[in-house]
């Protein structure tokens, strides 16, 4: 069952107490990091080979993203008893595949130090929250809905490919809901780590446990630098990074300060950009394995969860080596389906926000269904990702059919 925005969440926030820490809390910051790893991470490994950076600026990259994201996701999730996901650009990282090979590295740096001052203005001073407010919620919805659907989709997909982990795992997940609700995506975990072991899809390589080291680069700033860097990683990070974010905190039931959230994301931007983090932002997708119900069926009780998650990012950024390595030990079918059982909870408080009958305005629903089909889609026209073209289409849709009513109304038409 969908939770509904809990009062708990409306509460000035409590002191933090030993007893809020569950099993299920903790399991969902594990999930949520390995996520990050398996995948987005790899995102930005693939800029670091594509601009030719050495092996430490590359283990200091890491290092940065995954210390920073797990200090600010400690620190806000404490402080507000939210469980407030922070990670890494993903479209900044993409953005980066290409533009980061025409730049020296000391200048990239410097781009992204203006990324961030610029982020740090836009969400400290409310602007990005004002902004997004003028948004019809149905619509914020609708694009997390878009964002997070592919995620689940690809489960089907891992299941026909590997029956057996893939396919064990979604049936240990639904049992898991129907016995152990609180704790079905660490038995589906545990189930399919289990089955690919047994079926021998596990291959541990020789690891060694070496702690990963963060590289100082003294920034220099050019024009050109600024334009290729510093403003497309800009507009793809608070688009398609903090706007998803907000809109899945408000989707679980929370009521987040813009300002205090995106305005402590951009200062750790700023602060670790020397050493070599493009970007500390708002998370959407593994926000919603920590933020829905599979983390806790008590809302107040998931600000464990983003504690759980920032502690697993400094422990995955000291030992970036061997963790990237056991996690390309395990059938990619395994990553995929966890991913997707652990967004389910998300993906249906986000249809229910942007398309429960009965509660919206037929302009709002219509919109709500393009935002939903515009951002689902992936479509990035001139390098830009699709949350933000799923926001525009979704409002524009919205003025459209809300003036048209408007008018109808006026002069008496039939709708």
């Amino acid at each position: 069952m969908t939770q509904t925005p809990s009062t708990a969440a409306a509460a000035p926030p409590r002191r933090p107490q030993l007893s809020d820490v569950s099993l299920s809390a903790v399991t969902a910051g594990l999930v949520a990091v390995a996520v990050s790893y398996a995948g987005p991470l790899l995102v930005v490994l693939g800029a670091a080979g594509a601009a030719g950076l050495t092996p430490a600026q590359t283990a200091s990259w890491v290092w940065a993203i995954s210390v920073g994201s797990g200090i600010v996701c400690i620190a806000l999730s404490l402080l507000t008893r939210m469980p407030v996901v922070v990670a890494w650009s993903v479209p900044g990282a993409a953005l980066l595949i290409t533009a980061l090979a025409d730049h020296s590295y000391s200048d990239a740096i410097g781009a992204y130090i203006v990324a961030a001052v610029l982020g740090l203005l836009l969400g400290a001073t409310g602007w990005f929250g004002r902004l997004l407010a003028v948004v019809p919620r149905p619509i914020l919805a609708a694009v997390l809905a878009g964002v997070l659907l592919p995620f689940v989709l690809k489960v089907a997909g891992a299941v026909v490919a590997s029956p057996l982990v893939a396919g064990g795992l979604v049936a240990a997940y639904l049992l898991g809901r129907r016995f152990v609700p609180k704790y079905a995506v660490l038995l589906a975990l545990l189930s399919g780590i289990a089955l690919a072991a047994a079926s021998g899809q596990v291959s541990l390589p020789p690891l060694t446990l070496e702690f990963s080291a963060a590289l100082w680069t003294v920034p220099t700033f050019s024009l050109q630098a600024v334009m290729g860097i510093s403003v497309p990683l800009l507009i793809v990070t608070m688009a398609g990074q903090n706007g998803p974010g907000l809109a899945m905190m408000h989707t679980s039931g929370y009521e987040p300060n813009d300002r205090l959230l995106l305005g402590t994301s951009a200062a750790a931007s700023l602060a670790f950009a020397p050493l070599g983090a493009h970007s500390i932002n708002l998370a959407a997708i593994t926000a919603g394995i920590c933020a829905g119900r599979e983390a806790h069926q008590d809302p107040a009780r998931r600000y464990v969860a983003g504690v759980s998650c920032g502690v697993f990012f400094i422990l995955f950024g000291v030992f970036a080596g061997p963790i990237v390595a056991l996690l390309g030990a395990v059938p990619e079918a395994l990553v995929t389906a966890t991913a997707g059982v652990a967004l389910v909870g998300a993906l249906q408080g986000a249809f229910t926000d942007a398309l429960a009958p009965g509660r919206r305005e037929p302009a709002v629903v219509e919109a709500a269904v393009a935002t939903l089909m515009v951002t689902a889609s992936g479509v990035a026209p001139f390098g830009i990702v699709a949350p933000f073209w799923g926001i525009a289409a979704g409002s524009l849709v919205y003025l459209l059919l809300r003036q048209t009513t408007a008018a109808r109304r006026r002069t008496g038409g039939a709708g």
